[in-house]
This record gives structure tokens, sequence and C-alpha cells, in this order.
């Protein structure tokens, strides 16, 4: 079956003409990259070809941002009344969709990887490759990884980052972790790519909703400042419980905001009115407060997915919950959001599941994983994306989904080799391209978003669908904070609503197998004997390894 969906471009909605086409565009992706999406997406969704409409184009109401400061918001945003935010961790773009069809992928000469990055254990170079393994290891992944990866604008550090975090006995602790225990010679994982053969759920979602190949981390760092931008469009440290006590860093020194102290300062928060450590800067959460707008952020219990030490390949287990404060989790150490009593949002994933099973779920969710299902080396591709599946079918077959929109997203890029030049925006980012996906009844089928994206888009879209337009703006939302920009309103950053198509008829749910087939030769061993299982909404064990030889085809 894997075989037969790669052998055939037409599963992916592109015929022989439009994969030609796409070649031609190739030439210079970048240069002109609305009018590449609307030709490729007229291509690959031949049913719905005209001109994206544009929020400028449109009646509604008129907010901050875009290219000419000013911009009016589609009507039909307000269709969607439920916002997910599942936030998966560690992969490049191209690591997932390098050689997607249409997308902005792995530079190829009739399918042949055209670049080559320096290899210092052969003296020579690597090329791009197909990995089929389900475990990879990727590299490092801080600020100084980031910088080094990119190399200027060279995208050539990747190998070199590696090698250097693998030797390294701080970073390398467990032999779990292919980064560590790679014999010498072994082709370097992170320059492997994965097609449907490894994750043909995220390409069929790719394939009948929306694909953006320039998402960027908001920063170019790690896990925490990506995810303190993912709920605030900042990342800082602050000495007190005033915003403007705070200043702004995306590095964090290992051990500052460890689970231990991050637990001790919510308690001591929420019995002395005061705590040690504490994020006093505004999040998105204090502006849905004031407009009584509801949310939750559901958390999976099991490990941490990331290590306190952001340069480290791995660290010991670290128990996660959404009673633990930590990388994942790190609204419990916003000052507004002990202030205003909404702690009780942050809550366990299986009160996701439920709420959707009633038709309750908030207007905004985040939903974050444990390790196992994280996508975060060494977690299984294989079992995060069953993870990832189950939280998506669960969305789709919930009372809510005809006014559903759900954003899926990686938080930075692991180590993993990308071919695209991060674009700047500010001293903190952009940082490397992840994987994105927009899955809706109002998403364009087939549609690969070529405008530049961050998380910061997914704050603009949930301001202009619930807050009217209100931005995380020291001059306007009564928190005022040091930050450097309002991100959601630069220049740079595409909105999320051409994503859209709201006068389309509502999509049906694309009921997925949560135990798809797979061409690894090693699969976690809960999923053997289960069968597809079509449209399920269990999730995998959320802790440990375990895996066995592959009985799929």
């Amino acid at each position: 079956m894997v075989d037969m969906l790669l052998r055939h471009p037409s599963y992916f909605g592109e015929d022989l003409t439009t994969m030609t086409l796409r070649k031609t565009m190739r030439t210079n992706p970048r240069s002109t990259p609305t009018r590449v999406g609307l030709v490729v997406t007229c291509a690959l969704a031949v049913s719905s070809c005209s001109t994206p409409s544009t929020p400028e184009a449109t009646h509604g109401e008129t907010v901050s941002g875009g290219p000419t400061g000013r911009y009016a918001v589609p009507p039909g945003i307000h269709k969607i009344r439920h916002v997910i935010i599942i936030e998966q961790e560690n992969r490049s773009f191209d690591n997932y969709f390098g050689t997607y069809p249409g997308a902005d992928g792995i530079p190829m000469n009739d399918g042949k990887p055209t670049v080559c990055l320096p290899n210092p254990a052969t003296n020579g170079c690597t090329e791009p490759y197909h990995d089929t393994s389900d475990i990879d290891g990727g590299g490092p992944h801080n600020e100084a990884n980031a910088l080094a990866d990119v190399n200027g604008g060279k995208m050539n550090g990747f190998i070199i980052q590696r090698d250097q975090g693998k030797n390294s006995k701080a970073n390398c602790r467990s032999a779990l972790d292919p980064a560590c225990s790679q014999a010498p010679g072994t082709l370097p994982d992170v320059m492997g790519y994965h097609t449907a053969a490894e994750v043909p759920n995220y390409w069929t979602y790719a394939k009948d909703f929306v694909l953006d190949d320039h998402m960027f981390e908001p920063v170019k760092s790690w896990s925490l400042p990506d995810h303190l931008y993912l709920v605030s469009g900042w990342s800082a440290k602050c000495e007190n419980a005033e915003p403007s006590s705070c200043v702004n860093t995306i590095v964090r020194p290992a051990g500052k905001n460890s689970v231990e102290k991050m637990q001790a300062a919510v308690t001591q928060a929420l019995s002395t009115g005061t705590a040690d450590i504490i994020d006093a800067w505004t999040d998105i959460t204090w502006l849905m407060y004031l407009k009584h707008v509801s949310w939750a952020y559901y958390v999976q219990t099991g490990d941490q997915p990331d290590c306190d030490d952001d340069g480290a390949e791995t660290c010991p287990p670290i128990a996660q919950s959404a009673t633990t404060p930590g990388i994942w989790n790190p609204l419990p150490i916003f000052e507004d959001v002990q202030k205003d009593g909404q702690l009780k949002n942050i809550l366990s994933l299986n009160s996701y599941f439920a709420s959707a099973r009633a038709g309750t779920l908030p207007s905004v969710s985040w939903v974050t994983p444990s390790q196992a299902d994280s996508d975060h080396p060494p977690a299984s591709i294989h079992q995060s994306q069953a993870y990832v599946t189950a939280v998506i079918n669960a969305a789709m077959k919930s009372p809510d989904w005809g006014s559903t929109a759900i954003f899926l997203q990686w938080d930075d890029w692991g180590g993993f080799y990308d071919n695209v030049v991060p674009p700047a925006v500010d001293q903190n980012g952009y940082g490397l391209r992840v994987p994105a996906l927009v899955i809706s009844p109002f998403a364009k089928k087939g549609y690969i978003d070529h405008q530049t994206l961050s998380s910061d888009a997914y704050l603009k879209f949930i301001e202009d669908d619930f807050l009217g337009g209100a931005r995380l703006n020291p001059k306007t939302d009564g928190r005022p904070d040091p930050r450097p920009d309002v991100r959601e309103d630069a220049k740079i950053l595409g909105n999320m609503v051409q994503d859209f198509n709201f006068a389309q008829k509502a999509e049906p749910p694309v009921l997925l197998p949560t135990n798809p087939p797979t061409d690894s030769s090693t699969v976690p061993a809960y999923s053997n004997g289960l069968g597809p299982c079509v449209g399920c909404t269990t999730t995998p064990p959320s802790t440990g390894f375990g895996f066995t030889s592959s009985t799929e085809g």
C-alpha cells in the first residue's frame, strides 16, 4: 500500500502536468510566494481555482498589522468558534515534508538532491536521504546551534553540530537516543527525510487540507522560548511580578526554570501572592480573560518532552502533568494567569477528549504531549503520529467540528536539516522552518501556503476572531511590558485566514487510522495486532518506548 501511494502522484492531487509546472516554478520559489501559491493551489485543487481572497479585499472589522499597517478581517472568520493548537516537537519542515509535491522542499533534480553538506567524519559531504527509521536522533537545538546550522545563510552546519553534540558526554546521557549511539560512519539522520511511507497521515492531512511550507519558529532557539512565544508573543525573564521588570531573552540558564523550581514558584504564589520565579509579561489568556473568551491548556500526563539544558541531546525523564509547570506547560508561572484565577484552565488530556465528545470545547485550546508521543527524538514517529491522529479524530467526531480550526505545528527544528534561510523579523527570530498544517471544514483543500508565518500568526488569528483585533501591545493591553515589538503586527507576518475559504460548504471529517501502514523496520510494541483503527481516539502509552520488529507492510 505504501509503495502504491509513493508511485502515484495523483494520490496527492497532482498530475504530471502540475508536477512539470512545479519543477519549472522551483527555479526561484521564494521570489513570488503569493503567485506560486496560487498556481500550485489551482493545480492541486482544480474544483476551486480562483484568486484567494485577502483580508484587505473583504469588509469586516479593521485591525492593525500586515504590510500596510491596517487590514479588514473577513466576517467569515467568525464561523470558527473553536481553535485547537496541537504543538509537537523537534522536526524541520524538510524532515517531514521535504519531498511533498508542490512544497518548497529539498532542492532536487530528477529526484536526486542537489545539496550536499560537509561531513567531517567522511572528509566529504552527505546528501539528504530517505530515512525509513521510526526513531531518529536529530541534533542539539539551542540558540548557538541554530546560528551554526544556518551558518550565515549557507544552511550547512547541521552535521557538524550533530557531531559536536554526540561527542559531548554532557549532552549524551542515554543510549536510547540514536544521536548518541550511532556507530561511526553511519549516515547522520539530521540529513534524513521522511515521506508518506513513514508519516502517511500527515501527508493525507496536507492533501485534504492546508500545508504551510514557510512556517518558522518564532525564535532562533529551543522549546521553552518557543512555547512562551506560542502563548504570549515574547520570551523574557522578570525580576518581580511587575511587567516592567522583564527583560528580553531567548536563552535561560540550565536549571533556572527546572520543573521543581517552577512548581515551587506556583505553590508560593498561590499561598503568599509572590514568587521567586514568575513570568510577569502579558500572555494571550489575559486578553481572553478580559473579553470572557474561554480557553484550556491540555497536558498529557507522562514525561516532559525536552531537557532543561537546551543543548543536551538527552536527559533523565522528568514527570509532566497538568499540575506540573514545565517547558511545555509554562502558563502556571505567568503572573496574569495566577492573578485572574485561571490556573484551573490547565487540564489533563483526558479533559480534552471529554469536552470533544460532549461538544463543549472552549474557544481556544492548546494540546501538548508527553515525551513518548511528542516526535522529539528518541520518540517513535509512528507512535507520535498515532497520538496526533487520535487528538484530531476526536475533534472531527465532536459536535464542534463544523466550527473548528486545528493548527498543527512542530515547535523547533530539532537539529534536522532544512534548506530555507529563516527571514529576520527582530533580534529574536525567526528561527528555522518547521512543519505546520491547518485542518478545518473551511480549510482550502490541498492548498500549499507560501506566506511567511510563525506561531505569532496563531495569536493574530485568535485576536481577530475572538478579541476584536486586540493585540498583545503594551500600549493597549493594560499591562505594559518592554517587549521589543508587537509580533502580530509584523509586516513580514502572513495571515492564517488565507488558508480558509469561508464561503465553501463545510467539509466532512477525514477520519484516519491511528495505526497506519509504515515501511519502518520497527514499530512500537503496543501497536502490533491492533489493526488500522480508523477514527480511533485512544492515544498510545504516554511513557516508555518498547519497540519491536514491524509486522506491517
